[in-house]
This record gives C-alpha cells, sequence and structure tokens, in this order.
C-alpha cells in the first residue's frame, strides 16, 4: 500500500481540507496556475483527474511533464506549458477547478497582480472553484518593511507583493464571485503570513 507521501505528495493542507470536504471530486478538470514541479497534483494525476498545468519556468513545466507521464500516462504532453498566468494559451475556459498556490505574491506591481489574477480566472469555467494561497500582510503588518507599492520585505527575509483583507473583498466583488469559505491567514511565527481564498465562479 502505498504512503500517505506517495500518495498526496507535498500538498498544501489547504488545498488537501477542499478535497477532504468533498469539492474537488474525480471527473472534474483541475488548472495548475502556476504549478511549480507540481507539488498539487501527484494525488490529482494519480486519481485520473483531467489535469493541465503552466508555469514561467519551462525547468518546473519539464518536471510535471516527467511526473505525469509517470502517474497518468493517457494526458498529453500539450496540457503543461511554459507560459506566464497573463499570456495562457489555452483555450478559456478551460478548468472545474483552479489552483494557484504560492504564485500570486510574485507580482512585480499591482498591474501585474491583476493581470496574473485575470489568466488564471479565466481559465475557470462557470460555477468552477478557484482555490489560492498567497502571502499577505494580515496579522504581521507591524513587522513588515515598506518597499513600493505592496511589495514589503517580510520577516524571513523575502520581498513579496502582499495582499490585505480590503484588496482580496474588493477583487471578489469585482470578479461577480463569492466566498466559499471566510478569508483565512496563517501566521508562520517571525517569518511570513499565508492566506487562503477560496471563490466559486457564478
Amino acid at each position: 500500500m502505498p504512503t500517505l507521501e506517495e500518495q498526496f505528495g507535498k500538498i498544501d493542507v489547504y488545498l488537501f481540507d477542499q478535497l477532504l470536504r468533498g469539492r474537488i471530486v474525480p471527473g472534474m478538470s483541475v488548472f495548475d496556475a502556476g504549478c511549480g514541479a507540481g507539488r498539487n497534483l501527484v494525488y490529482l494525476l494519480r486519481q485520473g483527474y483531467e489535469v493541465f498545468a503552466a508555469d514561467a519556468n519551462p525547468q518546473a513545466v519539464d518536471h510535471v511533464r516527467a511526473l505525469a507521464a509517470q502517474l497518468a500516462p493517457t494526458l498529453p504532453a500539450a496540457n503543461f506549458r511554459a507560459e506566464s498566468l497573463e499570456r495562457l494559451s489555452f483555450p478559456a475556459p478551460l478548468a472545474d477547478v483552479v489552483l494557484s498556490s504560492a504564485v500570486l505574491h510574485f507580482a512585480r506591481d499591482d498591474e501585474h497582480f491583476r493581470a496574473m489574477l485575470l489568466g488564471a480566472w479565466r481559465a475557470l469555467k462557470p460555477d468552477g472553484l478557484f482555490f489560492c494561497r498567497l502571502a499577505s500582510s494580515i496579522g504581521i503588518e507591524a513587522q513588515l518593511v515598506h518597499i513600493a507599492g505592496r511589495h514589503y520585505l517580510l520577516p524571513d527575509g523575502s520581498e513579496r507583493y502582499l495582499v490585505d483583507e480590503a484588496l482580496l473583498l474588493s477583487f471578489t466583488r469585482e470578479l461577480g464571485a463569492h466566498l466559499l469559505d471566510p478569508i483565512k491567514t496563517t501566521l508562520v511565527q517571525n517569518q511570513r503570513a499565508m492566506t487562503t481564498w477560496v471563490l466559486r465562479k457564478p
């Protein structure tokens, strides 16, 4: 019997929570918008989901293609593309579920953040689930060093584009979406704050 790590990989625990609650089920198509090396795709590939993924890093996409070839060899290599979220070549809408895990906080500025978010959102089918995890300022405001705009130096030494509750709620309204869960933030002691933003597309 495979171990839990073999079944699920290094899946984000908050994405795992969505699976446990039955919001992502077999038969759905899933697009990982900014997939990295595919840490959130192991279980989905193993279970036969129709998986698509994109990342601006070609080496990361090569890794995901190799992972898919091992776990879901019937999926076409074209499902995994090296491209930025604001310039996706996939037809829209694409998937029942869009994942954006630790991606949007790499935005260069407000315009870039909006472009990445809207690129991922366009890939989502009506009534689809949008799952997003990103760094925020929520709960660690006093520990941040402002650089410019929404860019801050975090206590862990990294620089990130940081959202807050007001911005996420503003985009929720602009997208015409509704929150499936309250906005939740995990504080990592003296390092960062990571916020989970889960939406349903109308």
